[in-house]
């Protein structure tokens, strides 16, 4: 058996290669774990908007995720955009089948440029079958609203939201602060049975972010494979893309990637 960590994302193919499983096998590569993929879409999509999703077959989707985890096994699982309620009780099926104890749960449901990724059904599956397995839930202030049902747009409202989101089931949930409006911090909040704990970061004045929510979410998950509690994974994994922002670059006319390999 393989000493190195192991750690399967299971997510959307982006072409440009800013987003998506292309963004969460950088991440794996630069924080030292083998990475391995199933894709569970495939898009045209530019640094500026998604054009188009076409879905592979929930038997095209569970079959990679049979061979890899029978021959090959994962320390841990990212979970990114999975368009369908179908795919989605698939995925969960694999993951209670194969008894997957570390799993990052990324609820992809917009792009950067504000395409939707999800359909509205899939999001009552995504809730009711694939947090209650998670390890921790990540979603940024957009996702955490439409998880549920109402605006954020205070603290209070953030912990408000993260009590609600920990009560569907998952063992964690952090909350991404980036969309708040403070000019010199960026502060994400995480919530587990302990309580709050709030992982601060200095906000990089860029547009060129594309990917950095697979990539927050596939760095925690990378942590948590290298045996890191969870509090020290998400610290690493801020630190992380913090400094991937920092590196970050243009590319194309829209939002470029981040700079993955800065370490």
């Amino acid at each position: 058996m393989s000493l190195i960590p192991r750690v399967l994302t299971i997510a959307g193919s982006d072409c440009s290669g800013c987003a998506g499983i292309q963004a969460d096998l950088k991440t794996f590569g630069a924080l030292g774990v083998h990475g391995m993929s199933v894709v569970t879409c495939v898009t045209a999509q530019d640094t500026r908007r998604v054009y188009e999703v076409v879905e592979l077959t929930c038997h095209q989707v569970g079959r990679q995720i049979e061979v890899v985890l029978e021959d090959i096994g994962a320390n841990s699982v990212k979970t990114g955009m999975m368009p369908s309620a179908e795919i989605i009780e698939s995925v969960a099926a694999h993951l209670e089948r194969y008894r997957i104890e570390l799993l990052v749960v990324d609820p992809v449901m917009r792009s950067t440029g504000g395409d939707s990724l999800i359909q509205d059904e899939a999001v009552t599956v995504l809730k009711k079958r694939l947090l209650p397995l998670a390890t921790v839930v990540t979603p940024n202030i957009p996702e955490a609203e439409f998880l549920v049902q109402r605006r954020i747009r205070s603290e209070q409202e953030i912990e408000a939201a993260a009590r609600d989101i920990l009560g569907l089931g998952p063992q964690a949930v952090i909350i991404k602060g980036g969309h708040l409006p403070d000019p010199e911090r960026s502060t994400d909040y995480l919530l587990d049975h302990d309580g709050f704990t709030l992982v601060e970061g200095p906000r990089i004045n860029t547009q060129n972010t594309r990917g950095s929510g697979c990539t927050f979410a596939s760095a925690v998950a990378a942590c948590l494979a290298h045996q890191l509690d969870l509090k020290e994974a998400v610290i690493r994994a801020k630190e992380y893309v913090t400094e991937a922002i920092r590196h970050s670059f243009a590319l194309g006319h829209g939002n470029g990637p981040l700079g993955h390999f800065h370490v």
